[in-house]
């Protein structure tokens, strides 16, 4: 018989890292035999789900005093939440649940749910959440670990949206949700990176519990990348993701302002209309969203990819799916960023460093020693479906 495999997280459409893993994860243990099912919240955007008549009713923290008294009950993991996942359980009978982005629209509730109906309960980390209340180790633009060992200091600097309420709210949170509570029911923390295993460790996570397996790149996308031709480069680098402060955008712009090189900029967010206004040029092209078999072109022939993030990045996507299109990465050293951006591969830079970044680029761009071919071989076979399913079952004791 097959083992049956929960995932849950908050949303069920491709939304951010975390939801396109979990959709990816789906599909790929159900085309190897596992019974799958998921949980999620309801919402406008998700994709269709046979599941669905079990998700969550969306909560809504803008809304009014009703809509916020129940987003509140459903962070405490109270209300119908509960309910909804208990008949899921009942239902579906699942040998594991694997938790991925959870807390706020769904509720750490879930896991002391699954581990009480004898399930395994996996739990992949795609932030920082567990040991930072604000999720991203963030305070003044800069790197802060304070909240490691107090949470209270989520309170005294407002880190929430420089919200009072909101902060209070998530200290509430990370109390309710301590590291002893959500170390009794998850039988496996899942660390994409090293650097976050290292982090969880500062947090004083059980070490056994924490098991390190990096992100994978779906089979489609495989396909679709190996069907175009990545040794022919264009004169272009790119950059694709989020435009907001803490992914280091301004500081390739700045440094994109003073080369001779093109920069082809993917991607949407609150920085975007101030950083077109400001710096676009001959030299910079705005693409705004682009579709997945646009990205799969622009990443295949640019000549690099930069990721200029100035905070802690966890084994960002965008790395991944660049080296796997035979594209050389110009990476920040943050976070898990070095883990993947190696001398066969790319650069890496001092953070915020304009001049160091500048440089890089230029190497990289002048080069003739990258062999594309190659760093798409490799990183086909690193990050492949099959790679990761093995160390995932290693991870689900089956």
């Amino acid at each position: 018989m097959a083992k049956k495999i929960l995932i849950v997280n908050k949303f069920y459409y491709q939304r951010g890292g975390d939801c396109i893993y979990s959709l990816n994860l789906e599909r790929m243990l159900a085309a190897h035999g596992y019974e799958v099912a998921f949980f999620s919240m309801h919402y406008p955007e998700n994709e269709e789900s046979r599941y669905s008549s079990y998700f969550a009713p969306q909560v809504d923290f803008s809304g009014g005093v009703r809509n916020k008294i129940s987003a509140v009950k459903r962070i405490l993991g109270m209300g119908d939440v509960v309910s909804r996942f208990k008949r899921i359980l009942a239902d579906f009978r699942p040998d594991v649940v694997h938790l991925n982005n959870i807390h706020s629209y769904i509720s750490p509730v879930v896991g002391a749910l699954a581990k009480k109906a004898g399930c395994r309960v996996v739990w992949t980390l795609h932030d920082y959440k567990l040991l930072c209340p604000a999720y991203a180790c963030l305070r003044g633009g800069e790197p802060c670990e304070l909240c490691y060992s107090d949470k209270s200091q989520v309170l005294k600097h407002r880190c929430m949206k420089g919200s009072l309420a909101a902060s209070a709210l998530a200290y509430i949170e990370a109390k309710k949700w301590n590291r002893g509570t959500l170390e009794r029911f998850t039988d496996a923390f899942v660390c994409p990176s090293s650097f976050m295993r290292d982090k969880m460790l500062l947090g004083g996570f059980n070490a056994d519990k924490l098991k390190v397996v990096s992100n994978f790149i779906d089979p489609v996308k495989i396909d679709r990348l190996s069907s175009l031709d990545c040794t022919q480069k264009a004169d272009y680098y790119a950059y694709v993701g989020r435009l907001s402060q803490e992914k280091g955008v301004e500081t390739l712009l700045k440094a994109a302002s003073e080369l001779p090189y093109k920069l082809k900029v993917a991607g949407g967010g609150p920085l975007a209309d101030e950083l077109k206004a400001k710096y676009a040029g001959a030299n910079v092209q705005f693409l705004g969203h682009i579709d997945a078999e646009a990205v799969s072109e622009l990443l295949a022939h640019a000549r690099c990819v930069v990721t200029p993030s100035e905070c802690y990045e966890n084994n960002p996507l965008s790395v991944i799916e660049s080296l796997c299109a035979g594209t050389p990465v110009v990476g920040a050293r943050i976070g898990g960023i070095p883990e993947l951006v190696k001398p066969e591969n790319g650069l890496t830079y001092t953070p915020k460093s304009v001049k160091e970044l500048s440089a890089c680029i230029c190497k990289v761009m002048e080069s003739a020693d990258y062999d594309y071919a190659s760093i798409a071989r490799a990183s086909r076979k690193a990050f492949s479906a099959e790679v990761h399913r093995s160390l995932l079952e290693k991870v689900y004791n089956l």
